[in-house]
């Protein structure tokens, strides 16, 4: 059903701006995700159902990969779950661009923006007429050539329109999540050293995203509960160093902080299960770990800011049910850790609901999130091929 193609780098690129068409005897749209991020990659785990269930009657998908080939597993799903996969790794900016207006994609979805292994450069050139950024990076590109960028009404207000130079989609609820991560045996504590008489604060999230300020705030909550624990992924040295000298500078035993290694991804969502509370960072919140969290039945703690990255946990935790757990204030997030640390029946019953609702819940509901993605891309057609410029889009639930 698909094609897998590695496309041999020309001799010369072109460097100059295409003028970008609209292909109006297109029968179906014809949609191009391009990413440096198809391989193991949180961002490949939210999008690879969605490239499954596309609907086949009104939409034709293409991907354009400039990553390497890890070989992985949900590589060879993404590939297989498109209808033409393309590695435009090889190719310079101008080819790549080039490859994509001669497969004349109607509306090309960034997957990654101004993020690691960037090539945001092929979407400056204008290789399609409709170009929307999608997940992969949660800010504006203050460029002209990014039309759109979707979310939500937690993610960016309508307040907050005048900082984006796209116009913004919102849906219902923006992120698509993949509902086949499947989860490994569950470990005891113990296996995995922690206490099982303590309450287990974590948050896996990566070790850039601790602030100073989010810091201090766990280890004021720490000071309050006694026998808690805080439970933090950081797999290099120096950072495990640094995490537990800055508690001791604080007054708490840096016994307190429990490091976790690397594992697969089965184990990985297993042994979240063991946490009793997963501790959002700020300004820069959990996007796939925070849902991976809520996926596991791990209640979320969140505190938004003003920016998309710092909002687009509350949006997560919000569309699981879960509004409670969304604090209005660096110090009301800190006093409900400490109140729910305090209160772990109430924690458990959290828990509970999170695993028994999540086939229910508006988060995981992707054939949903992904009808009005497609209705929003429909509109994105319509507004082009009626002459207009790029507008607001929103998407009634």
């Amino acid at each position: 059903k698909y094609s897998a193609n590695v496309i041999q780098p020309l001799a010369t690129g072109n460097s100059v701006r295409l003028t970008p068409k609209l292909y109006k005897d297109h029968h179906k749209i014809r949609l191009g995700y391009i990413s440096g991020d198809f391989r193991e990659h949180p961002l490949a785990r939210l999008v690879a159902e969605m490239f499954e269930l596309h609907d086949r009657d009104r939409f034709e998908v293409y991907a354009y990969c400039y990553s390497q080939d890890d070989q992985s597993a949900i590589r060879t799903r993404l590939i297989q779950g498109v209808d033409n996969f393309c590695s435009i790794k090889a190719l310079s900016p101008g080819a790549a661009a080039q490859r994509i207006q001669e497969d004349e994609i109607d509306i090309l979805i960034d997957l990654t923006g101004y993020t690691g292994n960037s090539r945001t450069e092929i979407l400056a050139l204008r290789p399609a007429a409709i170009q929307v950024s999608y997940l992969g990076y949660l800010a504006t590109s203050g460029s002209d050539f990014i039309d759109y960028i979707v979310a939500d009404a937690q993610a960016i207000p309508e307040s907050a329109d005048r900082w984006f130079s796209e116009k913004v989609v919102r849906l219902p609820f923006y992120q698509v999540s993949d509902r086949h991560r499947t989860m490994g045996a569950p470990a005891s504590r113990q296996a995995l050293g922690l206490p099982d008489d303590a309450v287990v604060y974590c948050c896996f999230n990566q070790p850039y995203k601790i602030t100073p300020d989010v810091f201090s705030r766990w280890m004021n909550i720490l000071r309050a509960v006694p026998k808690a624990v805080l439970w933090l992924y950081a797999f290099n040295p120096h950072t495990r160093e640094n995490l537990a000298a800055a508690a001791q500078a604080q007054g708490i035993d840096s016994s307190r902080i429990i490091f976790a290694q690397r594992v697969s991804m089965e184990d990985y969502l297993a042994r979240m299960r063991m946490a009793d509370l997963f501790l959002d960072t700020s300004p820069y919140n959990g996007g796939a770990t925070a849902s991976d969290a809520l996926w596991a039945g791990l209640p979320v703690l969140t505190c938004p800011g003003t920016s998309f990255a710092s909002r687009m946990c509350a949006s997560l935790v919000k569309a699981a049910g879960s509004p409670e757990l969304i604090a209005d204030s660096p110090e009301a997030y800190e006093q409900l850790a400490i109140a729910l640390g305090q209160a772990p029946l109430r924690l458990k019953r959290i828990a509970r609901r999170l695993e028994t609702q999540r086939q229910h819940m508006t988060l995981f509901d992707c054939p949903k999130t992904l009808a009005d993605l497609e209705q929003a891309y429909e509109k994105m057609r319509q507004i082009a091929h009626r002459g207009d410029a790029p507008q607001t889009i929103e998407i009634e639930s």
